[in-house]
Order: structure tokens, then C-alpha cells, then sequence
């Protein structure tokens, strides 16, 4: 049986209990909670606050955090546990035969190759139409002032920003990363930590993302800047992988008791 004590603290790295009576928000970046307080502030519900929190995090905590990932989500609303796949597959065009041609025998850690449909925007755009209280527009709008307007780099994302610099500046070679320091560094080295980075083209995506509800990002301007840009540089994600994707919902068919049990087992696709 759990026994729950809330002044007791096992771990060398100490966390303090918390209590809040309207609602709480906890991330690894102190700014994307703050987002998404503002969001409950703003009349948002608990989605909306998740959603805000998880955009801000791709600005404030770019070194683990991003667009074009994958997303999941498991959301109690109304009595019922339901889960969100929004995992990206990979381009029509490849193949195993087509890595192994490109003079691979297991896929490769950097490029194109190993790049999968995002499925991060999408993700957004699902939770806030079925769950959310707030449009995407407002829910996203931290994370667009952050990245318009900029922050300061906390300790923690500052030294792995500059860990990945180094580790990129060693490996990485190609017109296809050229891009990838004009955003992070763009003076010829990461931001320091406390100092104020910005980036208006991750503002404007964000922007154009919240205002079409993703659709901009797998049907729209987005779609058609990655399908040139993957064209160019040997890619070969399409626009039409873009626009065959879509989150899968499925919902738990079994009771609160038997979920409170531990013994749900069966999802069912809504």
C-alpha cells in the first residue's frame, strides 16, 4: 500500500511538497509554468494550461524540446481516461533498402534520414479543439511573446545549448544544418546563460500554427517551406506526408474503479 508523507524528502536532489487551491503547473523550465499559470489566469482549463506550458517549453528549452517532435497525451475529462498518439511516421519515400543504399546499416543519429513527420503541431490542435476552453491563439501567445520579445537562458538549457553546439560544430556537415546555427547561434556561438535570445522565425511558426489550428504547419505556407527545404538539401519528407497525418484518439473502456485499481488494460480508438 502507498503511504504518502509530505514531509518526507528520500532524494539527494530536494523537492518541496506543494499545495494550491486553483491550480498548479509544474515543467522543467520555471517560464513555461509561469505560461501556463497564465493561461488558467486567463479563464483556460487544464488542457489549455498543458498546451501553453508544452509550446513555451520548445522556446525557453530548445535543447530538449521542440516543433517538430512527437507528442502523447493522456487527458481525465468527464469520468473517462483518453490518450493521445500523435507520433509522426516516417516518409512514404524510404525504405530500409534505401538507408542501406545510402551506406547505412543502422539508421544514422544526425540528418535527414532519421527525421519523422512532427507530430507536435498536430498534438496542440487536437488537445485545445476536443478539450481546451481557450482558442490556440490565446493558448499559444506565451510562447510567441517569448520567442518575439526573448528571455533569458536558464543555467541548465544554457550549458546543454552549448554542449550541442560543440557537439554539432564537430559533427555536422551540410547546407541542410546550415540553418540550425543561423537560428541557435547566430553569432557564431550559443547564447550564454542570462542572456536575452529571441528568434522571430520560431515566433511567426508558432504564430501561424495557433491562427490555422496546425493546419499552416501540414497543409498550408509551413508545409510547403519544409517540402522545399527537404527538396533542396536531399530530404524526404513531402508535403503530402504532411498532409496524410493525424493524431489517433483512443479511450479507455473501463471503469474509474478499475482504472483507480490499475487494471485497465483495454483502449479503444474514438
Amino acid at each position: 500500500m502507498f503511504n504518502f508523507d509530505p514531509l518526507l524528502y528520500p532524494y539527494a536532489s530536494q523537492r518541496m511538497t506543494v499545495y494550491a487551491q486553483n491550480g498548479m503547473v509544474a515543467t522543467s523550465q520555471p517560464l513555461a509554468a509561469q505560461a501556463g499559470l497564465e493561461i488558467l489566469k486567463r479563464g483556460g482549463n487544464a488542457i489549455d494550461a498543458a498546451v501553453a506550458a508544452a509550446a513555451c517549453l520548445t522556446v525557453v528549452e530548445p535543447t530538449s524540446n521542440g516543433i517538430g517532435g512527437d507528442a502523447f497525451a493522456l487527458v481525465w475529462s468527464g469520468g473517462k481516461l483518453y490518450g493521445l498518439n500523435s507520433s509522426g511516421p516516417a516518409p512514404e519515400a524510404i525504405s530500409i533498402d534505401y538507408v542501406k543504399q545510402a551506406g547505412h546499416e543502422t539508421m544514422p543519429k544526425y540528418g535527414w534520414l532519421p527525421v519523422t513527420v512532427p507530430g507536435v503541431p498536430a498534438a496542440w490542435a487536437a488537445l485545445s479543439e476536443r478539450f481546451g476552453s481557450l482558442p490556440l491563439t490565446e493558448t499559444l501567445k506565451p510562447a510567441v511573446d517569448y520567442a518575439e520579445n526573448g528571455y533569458p537562458v536558464s543555467p541548465i538549457t544554457g550549458y546543454y545549448w552549448q554542449r550541442a553546439f560543440e557537439n554539432y560544430q564537430e559533427n555536422l556537415e551540410g547546407e541542410e544544418f546550415e540553418h540550425w546555427f543561423a537560428t541557435f547561434a547566430p553569432n557564431g556561438r550559443p547564447p550564454q546563460i542570462g542572456e536575452i535570445w529571441s528568434s522571430l522565425g520560431h515566433a511567426a511558426s508558432l504564430r501561424a500554427i495557433a491562427a490555422t489550428n496546425a493546419k499552416a504547419f501540414y497543409s498550408g505556407d509551413l508545409a510547403d517551406a519544409i517540402d522545399r527545404f527537404s527538396r533542396a538539401t536531399g530530404g524526404l519528407i513531402r508535403r503530402s506526408d504532411l498532409e496524410a497525418f493525424a493524431p489517433e484518439w483512443v479511450r479507455c473502456g473501463l471503469t474509474t474503479a478499475a482504472m483507480m485499481c490499475g487494471s485497465c488494460r483495454r483502449m479503444d480508438r474514438v
